[in-house]
């Protein structure tokens, strides 16, 4: 049997749920009303309903993001909303908080979360006995990482890795930074984002070595050229970051990885689409149009030099051109991309900050702008809004239609229309009617009539005509039985699609380890009991739980060492500054830790020197 692949969407909001279906998506993840990593992109219940009922007509799969740790108080009410999303049709939850898993729930599928620091085959196979249907790895893990994960977990547990989008500096679920300096914790979904704010970084004499740049700011992840070898690297599921998106954003790159996963799907019969139907466009979707800082496929060959975005951690957008000439209150601007009124361009000064202005007049080459910046000849420009672009996504942009065989076909007393989808469903619809034989021809008329399908999700790939003989077939007969077997087919795929339910847990599982320090993000008695009963003997507390000093508020394997070419085993670079290096900002000072043995960097809170 070929193997599902399946395309993850993010949604912040019912509206861009829709599009991400409509653009392609196999399946959409959006924010449950509360307990979301991302706190400000939370749902009613009646729109996560909403989402779903137009989800299942293509067997497109809703997840809903519960993946925020929970103190005791919360765990009744997220328990009677997991039952409510159950109830509204959700398939499955993304979780991080493991106490979830002592409630009372419905047999509702879960997802571990990137969030719990998915990073080893022991944890992920562990998580697979823990009753685990679909596991999330973390973003720093190369193919090879990748490959071992997916060699020692179960068939029947689905890995998950991200493709494309903004990257945390820290490994997920292991950043504290935040809740440390602004008491705003990220593994509670209010994460104030410390790691996007300029640092200066000095030695340990004081000696500056970088001035006011975003350190700890990386580029996004663009791994739109290795979705062939993630998928034979063990990835099923292949996500978009981006619930804080905009409705454009989800199209256009949710389309783009539409058209380059259907490639890899059309000449490889060993693979599958997870979900029904085919998408057609108005625009052809190209992901450097929508926010980016820059593109990296990051760790996943290895450690590379182009992860960074030191200079500005907003959007760049795509490469435009030069700046030959500015001169009469306009600047010319040498490329072949073409411009438009309204376009918002950017570019670096001479002291590496980001500058930008808006387009008020296009004139081939020539723009002309209300603000027009000092812009030196041979800058050059990048592009971070295209106006028309926006226009064409701001209007309906793609429809989804699921093909059908249709056939028409006569009996002693009357029609009898068929409806098949390419899944095997159908029904049929009979009608007794008197006919007569007609004096025109009625095949076209059949399938013109049958053909219309209008809004509703299905489109015909064969009309097949039938007839014993030339009778008269009214069009309003021919209407009246398209409706009612649309109608049909609709109710009939949905009876047939069956429900994911939660994968039972052994509780003869160990867990790959009997110590669990404050990383384990433990903030409730029943995420407690869960370690416990696994074999764990001595717990920590989360630190939102018990904040403490002198430990790591984040682990990252994007190094200030191999940034500045000294890394003594990838580059055996020399630094001339004596360690150890802080980051300052504003009476901010981490200091730095370098564990070569895990290619770590690790940051570490400490006061401020008087």
């Amino acid at each position: 049997m070929a193997r599902p692949i399946e395309l993850l969407a993010p949604a912040k909001d019912l509206a861009c749920g829709r599009e991400a279906i409509l653009h392609g998506a196999d399946a959409v993840y959006i924010g449950a009303p509360k307990f979301g990593a991302r706190a400000a992109a939370g749902n009613s219940l009646d729109d996560i309903r909403a989402l779903c009922d137009f989800a299942h007509i293509y067997n497109v799969s809703i997840y809903v993001a519960l993946n925020t740790i929970l103190r005791d108080d919360e765990l009744k009410e997220a328990e009677r909303m997991i039952h409510q999303l159950y109830d509204a049709g959700v398939d499955a939850l993304i979780v991080q908080d493991l106490g979830l898993t002592r409630l009372d729930l419905p047999p509702i599928a879960l997802h571990a979360s990137t969030q719990m620091d998915n990073c080893t085959p022991e944890k992920v196979a562990f998580l697979a006995q823990a009753g685990f249907e679909q596991v999330v790895l973390a973003r720093e893990l190369t193919l090879q990482e990748i490959r071992r994960i997916a060699d020692a977990t179960p068939k029947d547990v689905s890995l998950e890795a991200f493709v494309h989008g903004a990257l945390c500096v820290s490994y997920s679920g292991r950043c504290y930074l935040s809740s440390a300096l602004t008491g705003r914790s990220a593994n509670r979904g209010a994460c104030a984002q410390c790691c996007r704010l300029p640092y200066t970084m000095v030695d340990t004499d004081g000696r500056t070595i970088a001035q006011d740049k975003h350190l700890l700011s990386l580029r996004d992840m663009n791994r739109s050229d290795d979705l062939e070898a993630m998928i034979a690297a063990g990835v099923s599921s292949l996500k978009i970051e981006g619930r804080l998106k905009d409705v454009a954003y989800v199209k256009n790159v949710t389309a783009y990885y539409r058209q380059r996963l259907d490639e890899i799907l059309a000449r490889d019969p060993s693979l599958r689409r997870a979900s029904d139907g085919r998408s057609t466009y108005t625009f052809e979707p190209r992901p450097e149009k929508s926010f980016n800082r820059g593109f990296t496929d990051y760790f996943l060959h290895g450690r590379r030099p182009d992860i960074t975005s030191f200079d500005t951690p907003k959007s760049i957008g795509e490469p435009l051109g030069r700046a030959s000439a500015n001169r009469g209150g306009g600047l010319i601007v040498d490329g072949t991309k073409p411009l438009h009124n309204g376009d918002g361009l950017v570019f670096f000064n001479p002291r590496g900050e980001l500058e930008g202005f808006r387009v008020n007049r296009a004139e081939g080459r020539r723009i002309v702008a209300a603000r027009m910046p000092a812009v030196k000849p041979g800058t050059l420009l990048y592009r971070n809004v295209d106006s028309a672009f926006e226009a064409v996504l701001a209007k309906p942009s793609a429809e989804r239609r699921i093909a059908i065989d249709i056939v028409w076909s006569d009996t002693s007393d009357g029609f009898v229309l068929t409806l098949t989808d390419a899944t095997g469903c159908g029904v049929t619809v009979t009608r007794t009617f008197a006919a007569e034989p007609a004096v025109k021809p009625q095949g076209e008329n059949i399938r013109t009539q049958l053909s219309r399908l209008g809004t509703t999700p299905f489109e015909a790939a064969r009309v097949t005509v039938d007839m014993h003989e030339n009778l008269f077939v009214p069009s309003s007969l021919l209407g009246e039985m398209r409706r009612e077997a649309v109608d049909r087919l609709l109710s009939e795929r949905l009876a047939r699609r069956t429900r994911r339910r939660r994968r039972a847990e052994s509780p003869t599982a160990v867990y790959p380890s009997s110590t669990v320090d404050y990383t384990a993000n433990i903030s409730n008695a029943k995420a407690e009991a869960f370690y416990r009963s696994h074999g764990v003997r001595t717990v920590e507390r989360a630190y939102e739980e018990q904040p403490r000093a002198g430990v790591p508020l984040m682990f990252t394997r994007h190094c200030l060492r191999y940034s500045m070419g000294w890394c003594p085993v990838h580059q055996q670079g020399r630094s001339p500054f004596r360690e150890p290096y802080y980051l300052l900002h504003e009476g901010t000072r981490l200091r730095l830790e370098f564990d070569c043995v895990r290619c770590e960097m690790r940051v570490i809170n400490e006061p401020t020197q008087p």
